[in-house]
């Protein structure tokens, strides 16, 4: 651990005494069980984490029952400058005092004009000089579509290439029950048609050998597959690609193989779509993800951070992809101007701090603190990641290392440690193929003795976590 972490800063704080707005123990309780009575049973977060926010600010929660936590999941990443940003606040309240419209489908304004100003101004220049815009539906997931359809249109092409553990979304069939036959048959039967390439995962290698000549075969076998005239695969409409993979376990594409899928897509003339959604807004220790490549892509789809904490996604795309005519994709709520103005208010605050250079540096702070565990912990499998969006990977520390050297993954351990680190005040989500990924994605303006408070958080939950496992599989043993 860096001296600029110290221990004496890091120690968790006891929870807090109840304050005005909580609620004891018994009334949060009530709250947890009515919406387990309520929701549906495909909610996520709430089964993981059973507490009842009340108040937030910067990276610290606040529970009905009066304890504090640092928050290591921001929404999923939405969060770049943690809860109740002042900036983000003061955007809001501009926007509500001037008495200026909240929702105006896609007509201009001057929020969405100084929105897009500040975002053009963000991307690579060459990208930016003939790029278009379309505002979507609220969230990745319809901004993954939304760009899809572009491709699809603009190419008239219909498969997808697409990679192993990817995550881009979770809508699926609205379009095929809708009645607009014109939008339907734009993108044509088939359009569902995806063909999966390996993604370089070096610790669980598709090709059994890892590091650069695992990213160099995963290349090989892009190329021969699409030049193959046997191979199966039509030309493609698109290449999707997430520069870091989030939900698939944090694991960052290696540049070299990123600038080779630019060579291998620009060569058979398709287009390039860089899934942003999770990565942008200087999460990864650039402002987008890409940058670290040096890659420009033909799509970008972006969200989650670029509202300001509020509901917002957005595709641009080059302009001579723009072959949509009037209504080719839409969303009601696409003129969302609070999001707008606490979206320019974040890329503004990002950029004159520069907040990306600050999780590229604190992200190697955390990697390292991570990696010296690793030496005691033989739970710790792999420690990875880009700036302030980094995986740790639990394992068995039972199993013997298979042919890659990596160890089984231990998911019942993994949430064993996630629920020990709620414990102890540190909340964090799960990822990657067997859910045994320990995901974090702390706000930009996470400080030094935050974070050294979550490596001691998680340093003290992992030990615990393999305990409290083997002491149930102990039970277990005895009850069969």
């Amino acid at each position: 651990m860096t001296a600029a972490l110290t221990r004496a800063d890091s120690r968790p704080h006891p929870p807090a005494e109840p304050q005005d707005g909580t609620c004891p123990d018994t009334a949060r309780d009530g709250i947890l069980q009515r919406q387990a009575r309520r929701e549906s049973s495909a909610r996520t977060y709430a089964r993981s984490l059973p507490i009842v926010p009340v108040r937030a600010k910067g990276m610290t929660v606040e529970g009905a029952d009066g304890r504090r936590y640092l928050d290591c999941l921001s929404g999923a990443g939405t969060l770049a400058l943690g809860h109740n940003h002042p900036v983000v606040l003061e955007a809001i309240r501009a926007v509500l005092d001037a008495e200026a419209p909240l929702h105006v489908l896609d007509l201009a304004t001057p929020v969405k004009d100084r929105f897009v100003d500040a975002l053009f101004e963000t991307l690579p220049p060459e990208f930016a000089r003939d790029a278009r815009i379309q505002f979507c539906g609220p969230a990745g997931t319809d901004g993954v579509e939304a760009a899809l359809k572009l491709v699809r249109t603009a190419t008239g092409r219909r498969g997808v290439l697409a990679f192993t553990g990817a995550y881009h979304g979770m809508t699926a069939g609205a379009l095929a029950v809708s009645g607009d036959t014109a939008i339907r048959e734009a993108i044509g039967p088939g359009a569902d048609e995806v063909t999966r390439l390996p993604y370089p995962y070096a610790y669980r290698c598709p090709f059994g050998v890892g590091g650069p000549e695992g990213a160099e075969l995963a290349v090989r076998y892009a190329e021969t597959l699409l030049d193959d005239p046997a191979g199966g695969v039509a030309a493609p409409a698109a290449m999707i690609v997430e520069a870091v993979q989030g939900e698939g376990g944090v694991i960052p594409a290696p540049d070299t193989w990123l600038r080779e899928m630019r060579r291998i897509t620009d060569e058979r003339g398709i287009p390039l779509i860089l899934d942003e959604v999770q990565t942008g807004l200087g999460r990864t220790g650039a402002f987008w993800a890409v940058e670290h490549s040096g890659v420009v892509p033909d799509v970008m789809v972006i969200s989650k951070a670029v509202g300001g904490s509020l509901p917002l996604a957005v595709i641009v795309y080059r302009g001579d992809l723009d072959r949509w005519w009037p209504g080719a994709h839409a969303g009601t709520f696409r003129g969302n101007q609070l999001a707008m103005a606490a979206g320019t208010a974040t890329i503004a605050h990002i950029r004159a701090n520069r907040l990306d250079t600050r999780a590229a540096e604190l992200g190697d702070r955390l990697t390292s603190g991570l990696r010296a565990l690793m030496a005691d912990r033989p739970e710790i499998g792999d420690v990875r990641g880009r700036g302030l969006m980094i995986g740790v990977e639990i394992v068995d520390p039972d199993a013997a290392p298979g042919v890659d050297g990596a160890r089984r993954a231990a998911p019942e351990l993994a949430a064993a440690v996630r629920a020990a680190a709620l414990d102890r005040g540190l909340i964090v989500e799960l990822g990657g193929r067997h859910g045994a990924v320990v995901r974090l994605l702390p706000p930009l303006t996470m400080t030094d003795s935050q974070a050294a408070a979550v490596l001691d958080r998680l340093a003290d939950a992992i030990p615990a976590a393999t305990a409290a496992v083997r002491k149930a599989s102990t039970r277990r043993g005895r009850t069969e």
